[in-house]
């Protein structure tokens, strides 16, 4: 569904209106998985019903299961980065689509040795008020699950997945849409790093990203500034990001 998602992008960026459409249709076929029983993703047997009995922790530590591929229902059940309006609502509004996603990390639901959960982290920020959850929880999955020395990360680093996450929630930043060329933003964990961008595309240009702590409590975002103006939001796109050539993250404590 997330690669439908970006076919229906590909297919309006060339101007083929029926099948974008077509595609956006599919990509929103998620939700006949959702069991409000449960609050999560459960396999569906040929004839439609939902499968029973039926465990949502089953699937944990790779054990066999059906329905997933090396992961629970709890892995994959918010893995819907392209419709996270549509997941809220699906969950019944902003209060209990918060309150399951953080289930995910109070419950020990959430793996950090794969793929499909890593984003959920991210997701709180799409909810206005609920930032703080991403910038705690991004803070507390580095310092738990990632350390300098040769286990230092959590499990198989595929194609460097895992340390491209560790790398860009501590830069402040993370593409957590894949059919989407932006980021959300997170506390940094340094205190000043300057990124050059490379020379083909962008002839060099560097973009100094800067921490502003008043204490060591202080691992909450107050506000961004970039380029001297104060920005609005908790995400950027691509292009607003590479044109950037100095962000400030001010913290404060909660």
């Amino acid at each position: 569904y997330i690669a439908d998602h970006a076919l229906a992008r590909f297919a309006k960026a060339l101007g083929k209106t029926e099948d974008a459409n077509r595609f956006y249709q599919q990509s929103l076929h998620y939700k006949k998985y959702y069991s409000p029983a449960y609050g999560v993703f459960r396999p569906i047997l040929p004839d439609g019903s939902f499968l029973s009995p039926f465990n949502p922790k089953q699937g944990e530590n790779f054990e066999a299961v059906p329905g997933f591929h090396e992961g629970s229902s709890w892995n994959y059940s918010f893995l819907v980065p392209h419709d996270v309006e549509g997941m809220i609502k699906m969950h019944g509004g902003k209060r209990k689509f918060v309150n399951k996603l953080q289930e995910v990390f109070n419950d020990g639901h959430y793996d950090p040795t794969n793929e499909p959960n890593i984003g959920y982290p991210y997701l709180f920020s799409y909810v206005k008020g609920e930032e703080w959850r991403t910038q705690k929880t991004t803070r507390e999955l580095v310092a738990k699950h990632f350390k300098n020395s040769t286990d230092g990360l959590p499990g198989n680093d595929d194609t460097g997945t895992m340390s491209a996450w560790v790398l860009f929630s501590m830069m402040g930043f993370y593409p957590d849409d894949a059919t989407d060329p932006s980021y959300t933003f997170t506390t940094p964990v340094f205190d000043k790093i300057s990124l050059r961008l490379d020379d083909f595309h962008y002839h060099g240009q560097a973009i100094e990203i800067e921490t502003v702590r008043p204490s060591r409590e202080a691992v909450y975002i107050d506000k961004i500034v970039i380029d001297g103006k104060r920005w609005s939001s908790y995400r950027i796109s691509h292009d607003e990001l590479v044109k950037a050539k100095k962000i400030t993250f001010y913290l404060k404590a909660r």
